[in-house]
């Protein structure tokens, strides 16, 4: 059986927490903050869970879990 290839994409964008959750970064967070208003940036600071419909995708790309 090969090894399974690992999307490099996934690796720079998601972790996965000790309960087997996924973090990611949030999104629209990287330039032209002047359009939003000051508590959408304030919300939207640090990272989120991954909601459970997308966790299955992110498992495929990465089948040996991510460090």
């Amino acid at each position: 059986m090969p090894k399974l290839k690992t999307k490099s994409g996934v690796k720079k964008r998601f972790k996965f927490t000790a309960t087997g959750k996924v973090k990611h970064g949030v999104v629209g967070k990287r330039h032209r903050l002047m359009s939003h208003k000051a508590k959408y940036i304030r919300q939207n600071r640090g990272t989120k869970v991954l909601s459970d419909s997308d966790v299955g995708h992110i498992r495929l790309w990465a089948p040996y879990g991510l460090k």
